[in-house]
């Protein structure tokens, strides 16, 4: 496969048909904004059956910052489409081979930890209250978007007293006060 048919096929797929091939080939802005658009359409069908094919087919792109962003929105995109932490951790293991193609460890290192993330959000959701430790185990961004929009007061509570950063305590204590929270 070439950068060109895979770009050409990965919009295909997607049914679209505004995205000049040979721009997005020769321009890395233009082939990230283009595979963005992609993840979007992949991530909004019910059908999960190629996803797996199209992380493969991005991670080819050369351009491994580029393709790291699109698999990161589609690792959120999904995150906030299953019902629970064991379908995405099912999810999201069919896509670790593919991830470990990656040449720039960093990169897949980037997107492991976005999944951890996630699994640890959903398990949340799920009614899981963390512990310190796991709190601690969750990056700054995750503990961040807890701070943002949780509504348990344990969980609030939890990353008011625990986070790593002072103004992801302060937010989460914030908004521990709040009167939108649930009761548990």
């Amino acid at each position: 496969m070439t950068l060109d048919s895979d770009v050409a096929e990965l919009l295909a797929e997607a049914g679209i048909v505004d995205v000049d091939v040979d721009e997005a080939v020769a321009d890395d802005h233009v082939r990230t904004s283009a595979y963005l658009r992609v993840v979007s359409v992949t991530a909004s069908s019910r059908s999960r059956d190629r996803d797996r094919a199209l992380v493969a087919t991005i991670l080819r792109d050369p351009d491994e910052m580029g393709s790291k962003t699109a698999v990161v929105a589609l690792v959120d995109e999904i995150a906030g489409k299953v019902t629970g932490p064991a379908e995405f951790r099912q999810w999201s293991a069919e896509l670790l081979p593919e991830i470990a193609q990656l040449k720039t460890e960093a990169y897949g290192e980037f997107i492991r930890r976005r999944i951890h993330d996630w699994l640890f959000y959903l398990s949340i959701e799920d009614g899981h209250v963390p512990t310190p430790a796991e709190l601690a185990e969750a990056t700054d961004w995750m503990q961040r978007f807890l701070a943002e929009h949780s509504t348990s007061s344990a969980v609030l509570a939890l990353v008011a007293e625990s986070a790593n950063t002072k103004k992801t305590r302060n937010i989460a204590k914030n908004r521990a006060g709040s009167r939108e929270l649930r009761t548990e």
